[in-house]
């Protein structure tokens, strides 16, 4: 029997659970290996000589080879230890965060300083459903209504 997890139900989002940390614990472990500078030099001079000598599942190695991170934490990253794959690249965790979310750098930094993401669009997918219902009501009742712009914040 399983746990009930209604989080799952969030488009665009993984939560490193157990099952995450059991499905990722050999991509996790060799990230951490590059905390040490000998292990960094070794991956830096022959990554998928390096890769080889960790039990990780032949898609976990590809998306640490194309620096998918966002496939990463699908096959059980955690981006904390994920971090130390772009630290090694001489990359910061805003120019990761970027490439996660699609936007330029400069582009996430302003997203950021403006405040983050919004939250609309963000929701549960019964929420989307509920809302796209809630949207076809009020066209119907009111069919000149512009339901197609939103309020921005």
């Amino acid at each position: 029997m399983g746990l009930d997890k209604p989080y799952t139900d969030v488009p665009g989002t993984t939560i490193f659970d157990a099952d995450q940390a059991r499905k990722g614990y050999h991509l996790n472990q060799f990230c951490m290996s590059l905390m040490k500078a000998a292990n960094r030099e070794r991956f830096k001079a022959d990554e998928r000589a390096y890769l080889a000598e960790w039990p990780m599942t032949e898609e976990q190695r590809q998306a640490v080879l194309a620096r998918n991170y966002n496939r990463m934490i699908e096959l059980g990253g955690n981006v904390y230890f994920l971090a130390k794959i772009f630290s090694t690249d001489g990359k910061s965790f805003q120019h990761a965060a970027a490439l996660m979310t699609g936007m330029t750098q400069e582009a996430y930094a302003r997203m950021m300083l403006d405040g983050g993401r919004s939250a609309e669009g963000n929701r549960y997918t019964w929420e989307w459903e509920q809302a796209a219902g809630a949207v076809s009501t009020q066209a119907a009742a009111d069919p000149l209504a512009d339901t197609s712009r939103k309020e921005q914040h």
